[in-house]
């Protein structure tokens, strides 16, 4: 079942925090569904607007339409991930997404606001919630990239003043986390403090941590071991998860471990069975491994057993 991220939201602050994992093709797909059913978790389906060209926007929509179809128990949202403004439009105006992201950060503030604003009203109108962003994160992924000389962390006075001006429903907030798989180096962190200042400003209010795979060194052991070359590769500490969630933040983005994932997949498999050439083979170990890895993540969010009392409350909601 497709709902909103403001319903899952609803359910979550406080508590724990959504999944938010972004998916390329049917594998990761398979793996997602299956994961968060074996852990009977609520979650967020994201898609980017570089997986959005990968192919065709419509041949992953059409993937996820069919995973609601096989996975009926499932209950989630679907995300556009990073929009600029015209790739919001076009999602709100497909009618298949239930939340939009407008990233409008590398603007100076008030340009942020009145484009987030845009977005927010159109998005409104054809009742879609908009995730917006306030302060830089350093790092790459896909078509966002900043310096770290560049990235800014979320200023709490302005984030009260940026939701009340733009009436945004959630708000990735800068708070020492970085895109892809180098997220920091020497004694950066999560800025608690920060975090906590934001959250006194707008209690009550969702926030969204990007920049969050925690990176797990054992995945890049093994994939340097099977031939890569991932070097100084560093994330975010999976046990800051809850105690980021008990500070309001309802939403965790995590994207390049699942990248990790497959690619230790496909060395191994490939390192070890030379003579194979079906992608079949390979794709089968993937969505265990993938599947297994998010359940294991939503223990970490404290989303895992949430499922059943997310359903009670849609239901209620109903009656």
């Amino acid at each position: 079942m497709i709902v909103t991220t403001k319903k899952l939201f609803e359910a979550a602050y406080g508590k724990y925090a959504l999944g938010a994992y972004n998916i390329n093709n049917l594998e990761q797909a398979m793996g997602l569904f299956r994961g968060n059913l074996d852990s009977q978790a609520p979650f967020i389906i994201q898609i980017s607007k570089g997986a959005r060209s990968y192919t065709d926007k419509r041949m992953l929509e059409a993937i996820i339409r069919a995973a609601e179809d096989v996975f009926p128990e499932a209950i989630f949202a679907v995300h556009l991930d990073h929009g600029d403004e015209e790739t919001c439009y076009d999602a709100i105006e497909s009618g298949f997404y239930s939340s939009v992201m407008i990233d409008a950060s590398h603007h100076p503030f008030d340009k942020n606001v009145e484009i987030t604003r845009r977005v927010v009203e159109a998005a409104h109108a054809r009742g879609i919630v908009v995730e917006a962003e306030l302060g830089q994160l350093g790092g790459v992924e896909e078509h966002v990239s900043v310096s770290e000389a560049d990235a800014k962390l979320t200023d709490p006075d302005q984030a009260r003043e940026f939701v009340e001006r733009t009436g945004c429903d959630s708000l990735a907030v800068a708070i020492g986390t970085s895109h892809g798989a180098f997220k920091f180096s020497g004694t950066q962190a999560l800025r608690f403090d920060v975090l906590k200042e934001i959250q006194a400003r707008l209690p009550g209010f969702p926030l969204v941590m990007h920049g969050s795979s925690s990176v797990p060194q054992e995945e890049v052991e093994r994939i340097n071991a099977a031939g890569g070359n991932l070097k100084g590769a560093k994330g975010v500490d999976a046990d800051q998860f809850l105690p980021a969630a008990k500070l309001g933040v309802t939403k965790i983005n995590i994207d390049t471990d699942g990248r990790l994932v497959w690619t230790r997949v496909h060395r191994e498999f490939f390192r070890d069975h030379p003579e194979k050439f079906d992608l079949r083979d390979p794709g089968k170990i993937f969505m265990k491994a993938y599947a297994e890895f998010i359940a294991h993540k939503n223990e970490k969010l404290g989303s895992a057993g949430r499922l059943p009392e997310v359903r009670e409350l849609l239901a209620a909601e109903k009656a």
